[in-house]
């Protein structure tokens, strides 16, 4: 079987996050993320859910998540995956959606599988240009193209992108993001929100794609991120943000981000050397 290898490297100037996946089996479970999600196949066959949609995605194709949106894949051709991608934060789109549009609103992608071979020429020349560590202006030229192609085509208010969801589901979400470093029971959940156990986690799967406890997994893995982003170590992460202990964290973290919190760390300790590829 080919060897895995997974590359993550932060572009300090353009910061966003550039991934590429060689040769990875793994599949993610249901989740979501507070970022936009942009990347493309290179070779390999996945069924893709998202949004309660199912989706086969091939060589060429195009994905666009838009923060928040839930989706899972799992490897469906006997082979192997190779995808390259960009992870960009709410706060790092919103600058550069003004420098496209001239107004500071967040955009919003109305499909998440496309087929663009324009788009795929910027994306993959962009992605290639981040790997090698280029400090020419063309890569930022690549990004400004691709996020202007990007709204102009497949662009729409953000706001439309968020569905719409029960005052009790939203209050159930923000009592989980304001306590998820706690121990959280079910029953306080219910407590706060006003519903029966299962009346929650049918309404909650259904407005958010997720359970409830996959929700609070999924926070809690995005706080630890900004964590290891900043340094903190990983035993440090897992107990800052609510997890037993550090096994249950790399499970999760490895699960959702395909790093162990450690690698993902790494890449953040010294910028200024060329970042390795993590091989298994």
């Amino acid at each position: 079987m080919k060897k895995e290898i997974r590359t993550v490297i932060y572009d300090e100037e353009l910061h966003i996050e550039a991934y590429r996946f060689e040769g990875i089996v793994q599949p993610f479970p249901n989740h979501f993320h507070e970022y936009y999600v942009i990347g493309f196949m290179e070779d390999g066959e996945r069924v893709l859910s998202c949004k309660n949609q199912e989706h086969i995605v091939t060589k060429g194709d195009i994905l666009l998540f838009n923060p928040g949106d839930n989706h899972a894949c799992v490897q469906n051709d006997g082979g192997t995956l190779d995808y390259r991608g960009f992870n960009i934060t709410k706060e790092v789109m919103l600058d550069w959606a003004e420098e496209v549009t001239g107004r500071r609103e967040l955009p919003g992608f109305s499909q998440n599988v496309i087929f663009d071979e324009e788009l795929t020429c910027y994306l993959r020349s962009l992605h290639e240009l981040v790997m090698k560590g280029s400090h020419e202006f063309g890569k930022e030229e690549n990004l400004l193209l691709l996020i202007s192609r990007l709204i102009q085509q497949y662009g729409r208010p953000f706001k439309s992108c968020i569905p719409e969801c029960r005052e009790e589901i939203e209050k159930a979400c923000a009592f989980m993001e304001q306590h998820y470093a706690e121990r959280i029971y079910l029953d306080q959940i219910c407590s706060c929100v006003g519903l029966s156990k299962s009346t929650l986690l049918r309404a909650f799967a259904r407005s958010k794609g997720v359970t409830p406890y996959s929700y609070l997994e999924n926070i809690r893995i995005g706080k630890a991120k900004k964590m290891l982003e900043q340094g903190v170590l990983p035993i440090e992460a897992a107990l800052q943000t609510g997890f037993s202990d550090q096994s249950h964290f790399t499970n999760y973290f490895n699960r959702f981000i395909g790093l162990s919190p450690g690698n993902y760390r790494d890449i953040f300790q010294d910028k200024d050397m060329e970042e390795a590829p993590y091989e298994k």
